[in-house]
């Protein structure tokens, strides 16, 4: 018979494991995806520069966290993800889409096969939108499925200095592992799972442990990084720091009206492998040509881009802003924004239409920032 555990259950708004710690700690809270989150502790530039130099601390619990086991697990992966997932090794982690019949996009998400299972670390805000796709999905009644989100807590530690905190409370060879991997470890004497993954452009680690041991493991970890420099770090400097590295944002630059293509993601979609949900409208979009392209942005002057901000090419609307904001590591406003794509070529010069205000604006290539290896 088969066996489905889904925790589920909970207050309209959930905390995360970390939710008192961040309220004595002066975080500013807001509503999330349904999820009372910090958004700032101090500053969101202070807190983004901690991480562009030293190393800082992120609650990601509000991720869905989707476990996968038995025989057929791989095959019913490999049937909803434009990844080929044959190809992964234990220990691979890859970042993958799950996307509709027409090719719109579900969700983004991030793919780990460990010994003994499958994981998919999935947006907040399509955890469970996602589970009822997937149990209605072809093949689901023959795996063992458990949403492991609300007994869970996931830390994210990022920054050039993450490699060298972590290393202050535990031995483990973290050194070794190379970026998108991972492995079921004992940190701090609690069962854990440690990959080299992050969503800020630097370097980092992502931690999923035992709910119950989460506030305990991170208080440590913040107390080993003082002399470091460590810094409790909000989603408003996430959101910052991810554009910078031109990294997408369900919501934003990603939806189900948006393809993995258009996105800029075709290295995440693999056509040469068995049939998957949406691999065939993929083909087509591939075999008619783009007609939209997502592109870097960066305007003049310091006003920032907002969400469906217009774009306009010698005075007529050609697309949209998805994502803007002033980029502390360069000092500039930076923006992603979708636009028709003949007019995609680094240097295009256009306008945005900030409340009236027209702004100009060149494309530039993505990602606005990238650290040095």
């Amino acid at each position: 018979m088969k066996h489905v555990t889904q925790l589920t259950t909970g207050p309209l708004v959930r905390k995360t494991p970390l939710n008192l710690w961040h309220h004595t700690h002066n975080g500013r809270m807001v509503d999330f995806a349904g999820w009372e989150m910090p958004v700032q502790y101090s500053s969101i530039v202070e807190e983004h520069s901690a991480i562009r130099n030293a190393v800082g601390l992120f609650d990601i619990s509000h991720m869905g966290r989707l476990q996968f086991r038995g025989d057929l697990a791989d095959e019913f992966l490999n049937g909803i993800l434009t990844i080929d997932t044959s190809k992964l090794r234990v220990g691979d982690v890859r970042y993958s889409l799950v996307c509709g019949k027409d090719g719109g996009i579900l969700d983004d998400v991030l793919v780990y096969r460990l010994p003994d299972r499958w994981e998919l670390v999935v947006n907040a805000s399509n955890r469970e939108k996602l589970i009822d796709w997937l149990s209605n999905s072809a093949g689901f009644a023959a795996i063992e499925f458990t949403d492991a989100t609300l007994h869970t807590g996931m830390i994210a530690v990022q920054g050039p200095r993450a490699l060298e905190l972590l290393g202050r409370v535990s031995s483990l060879p973290l050194g070794e592992m190379k970026y998108y991997t991972t492995a079921d470890v004992t940190l701090l004497d609690s069962p854990a799972l440690v990959s080299r993954t992050g969503y800020t452009g630097e370097d980092g680690f992502e931690i999923i442990v035992p709910a119950h041991e989460t506030e305990r493991i991170w208080q440590k970890i913040m107390e080993e990084g003082s002399p470091l420099g460590v810094i409790a770090a909000g989603l408003g400097c996430r959101d910052t720091l991810r554009l910078e590295a031109a990294m997408p944002l369900y919501g934003h630059e990603l939806n189900e009206t948006i393809d993995p293509l258009t996105a800029g993601l075709g290295f995440a979609v693999k056509f040469n492998k068995p049939e998957y949900t949406g691999k065939a409208a993929l083909e087509q979009i591939r075999s008619t040509g783009l007609k939209m392209a997502r592109v870097g942005l960066v305007l003049e002057g310091r006003r920032i881009a907002r969400e469906d901000s217009p774009v306009l090419i010698e005075g007529e609307p050609v697309g949209k802003v998805t994502s803007g904001t002033f980029s502390p590591t360069l000092q500039k406003v930076i923006a992603m924004a979708y636009i028709p794509h003949q007019f995609s070529s680094v240097g295009t010069k256009v306008e945005i239409n900030l409340r009236g205000a027209m702004v100009a604006a060149e494309v530039t290539g993505l990602p606005f920032y990238q650290r040095k290896s």
